[in-house]
């Protein structure tokens, strides 16, 4: 009865020794988690920068622009008489025109090569830094029903030559007009709301996301910036 009770009690022993060896795996196991989701945490950029190549191409705005091109043509004699200069306006010799132009601008950013050179990490901030912003004119015509003109008796109208030379001119002032517009911010927002929700879907919070150029762009930039496809 006696070898009886101290093989229970081993038994007891055993069990127990078992259990509390369980107990310390389990939060072994508990305290290490942190590490694990900090990996995959680490783990999961490359994923995200895969689906942030996927968007490729990514339109993040369109702009339509109406500009009005104005040129007055007027005839003049010039000259000398006995040492003084003239300069008259003919009668009959003005030529007036003004062409309306309609242009589609549309800005997009290009994610085939993203990488981890445009996310920088700070805690538990991330910040994404855009790929430059590339504008396409992707049309420009005249508007020829709404085409204004005055041609004097003795002048010539305006050739299709003179029409198309004022066309680019037109193009050229929409051109320069790009960074008054507002694009590139519409650009900026745009590509934002894309980006954003891909990486709170990874766990990140809103506010831990920041989205920015890597500069501001200026006037300088422009031409750098500007593709035509029309």
């Amino acid at each position: 009865m006696k070898k009886y009770l101290i093989f229970l009690l081993a038994v007891a022993f055993v069990i127990i020794g078992v259990l509390m060896c369980q107990g310390t795996l389990v939060q072994e196991s508990s305290d290490g988690s942190g590490e694990s989701q900090d990996y995959r945490s680490v783990d999961t950029l490359p994923m995200l920068i895969s689906q942030v190549r996927k968007c490729a191409r990514l339109y993040t705005a369109e702009y339509r622009v109406h500009k009005i091109v104005t040129h007055d043509d007027v005839l003049r004699l010039k000259g000398s008489v006995l040492q003084r200069q003239f300069n008259i306006k003919l009668p009959l010799g003005d030529r007036k025109i003004a062409i309306p132009i309609d242009a589609k601008l549309k800005a997009y950013i290009d994610f085939s090569q993203f990488s981890e050179r445009n996310i920088e990490r700070r805690g538990d901030h991330i910040t994404i830094i855009l790929p430059d912003p590339q504008v396409t004119m992707t049309s420009s015509k005249i508007d020829q029903q709404h085409v204004k003109q005055y041609v004097a008796l003795a002048r010539a109208h305006f050739s299709d030559a003179e029409m198309s030379a004022y066309e680019q001119q037109g193009r050229a002032a929409i051109i320069e007009s790009i960074p008054s517009l507002g694009i590139f911010e519409t650009a900026q927002a745009n590509a934002a709301k894309v980006l954003v929700p891909m990486f709170t879907a990874m766990g990140y919070e809103e506010h831990q996301v920041t989205v920015a150029f890597r500069k501001h762009y200026d006037a300088t930039d422009i031409q750098d910036l500007i593709k035509m496809e029309d």
